[in-house]
């Protein structure tokens, strides 16, 4: 999506910008809850979290020349900067964006874009670290909000899957185990993988990596999300519930007897989106109820029992094409981020699109990224400083590189 320098629509609300723009819609905003000012992202901890304080001076969000420094700042770089847009960010931001898409798509685009020399990633952590990896030496990797993390990538710490391989290892199980992890996860995680010839996979990709997994060993140690290796397990390889464990960090052996994890084929990391997992089979019902004939359309991030209820399930650019390609005047509750299915839904008035939830339901971390930061981080790099860089060490590199390229590798990649 390219920029839209000339506008001057600094501190108008989503909805306001769509009007403006000509775009009409039948969308009706989810309620809000007692914590979603914190879910929008305001509000923060300094003693806890990363990057609140920025270097140098942040522009207030009431400044009304917002929209027109972006702009001008974009401008003045030029081809030297490259700005990724993750389809969970504000329609402020993504505004801006060069590219969207889900993590890997925008790490890649990152990659084939060798002549920028600074890479500005609105999304979070994780992603950035994925670009930096996929990136030449000289290109250099921004984040405009260090606070933009990712609660189901914190959810797999590399000291604790280094002792629950060695819990495998104890058991006599490593070798016949062959660790996948979710793009959703720390460089960290995905180098541990890379050691242990594993492999990465998307939401997209899941069962074709699993496929292979189960080709190179007897059983799988699936990072971080419990929920898309189960609902690809069982939903689309054929396994059981029973063919499924959970290993728990927090507890001795991960909860589980020696038994339990010899026989699993799954080994599942207790992780999950904190998005995706608040969806349940009463939202489901609750929709089908409130709106005949509703198409229900959730995320495989989602838990089992609402993967199931649902109609369709897939990938965030699977969403966003089952949605293009509905006819008009069908009902679709989207079990996803709010910010897409606002998208979404103000893209497309012709079908009654709505939020699988009634309640307020953002990606708190992702919603770090706001117009202030960006123009932040844009009239820093105009002014020749690098501000929050993301960096993978080398020898982390290396092997979550290895991991990247083994799915690049996967049969029909």
């Amino acid at each position: 999506m390219s920029s839209v320098a000339g506008h001057t629509d600094g501190g108008r609300t989503p909805a306001a910008l769509w009007e403006h723009w000509g775009v009409t819609s039948t969308w009706v905003e989810p309620s809000n809850t007692a914590t979603a000012l914190l879910l929008l992202g305001r509000g923060s901890d300094p003693a806890t979290e990363r990057g609140v304080e920025c270097p140098g001076d942040l522009p207030a969000p009431s400044d009304p020349d917002l929209v027109a420094r972006a702009a001008a700042a974009k401008a003045a770089l030029g081809t030297k900067v490259f700005v990724l847009g993750h389809h969970y960010q504000r329609d402020e931001v993504i505004q801006f964006a060069d590219v969207t898409g889900d993590s890997f798509k925008l790490a890649r685009e990152a990659a084939a874009r060798p002549d920028a020399e600074y890479i500005v990633f609105c999304g979070v952590h994780f992603m950035a670290e994925s670009a930096d990896i996929l990136t030449s030496d000289r290109q250099r990797v921004t984040l405009p909000d260090l606070a933009a993390g990712c609660s189901m990538a914190d959810m797999a710490v590399l000291s604790q899957v280094e002792t629950a391989w060695d819990v495998l290892t104890e058991l006599g199980i490593a070798a016949d185990t062959v660790p996948v992890t979710y793009m959703n996860s720390s460089a960290d995680i995905k180098g541990f993988v890379g050691r242990h010839g594993g492999v990465v996979c998307t939401s997209s990709n899941a069962k074709r990596a699993l496929d292979w997994a189960f080709e190179q060993g007897q059983k799988v140690l699936f990072l971080p999300d419990q929920h898309l290796g189960r609902n690809t397990a069982v939903l689309e390889m054929g396994f059981s519930l029973d063919d499924c464990v959970l290993y728990d960090p927090h507890k001795p052996n991960g909860g589980l007897t020696p038994e339990q994890l010899r026989d699993a084929k799954m080994i599942l990391w207790r992780g999950h989106c904190s998005v995706h997992g608040r969806f349940t089979l009463d939202s489901v019902n609750d929709v089908r109820e409130r709106v005949p004939g509703v198409n229900v359309l959730v995320h495989p991030e989602c838990r089992h029992e609402v993967v199931t209820a649902a109609d369709f399930v897939g990938s965030t650019e699977y969403i966003i094409k089952t949605i293009e390609a509905a006819p008009a005047g069908s009902a679709w509750a989207v079990g996803t981020e709010l910010n897409l299915v606002r998208r979404l839904a103000l893209a497309h008035p012709d079908k009654q699109i709505m939020f699988l939830d009634r309640a307020v339901c953002y990606c708190s971390t992702m919603n770090r990224i706001d117009l202030p930061h960006l123009v932040w981080a844009l009239e820093e790099l105009v002014a020749g400083r690098v501000v929050n860089q993301i960096t993978v060490d080398a020898d982390t590199a290396r092997h979550a590189r290895a991991a990247l390229d083994q799915m690049l590798a996967l049969p029909g990649a």
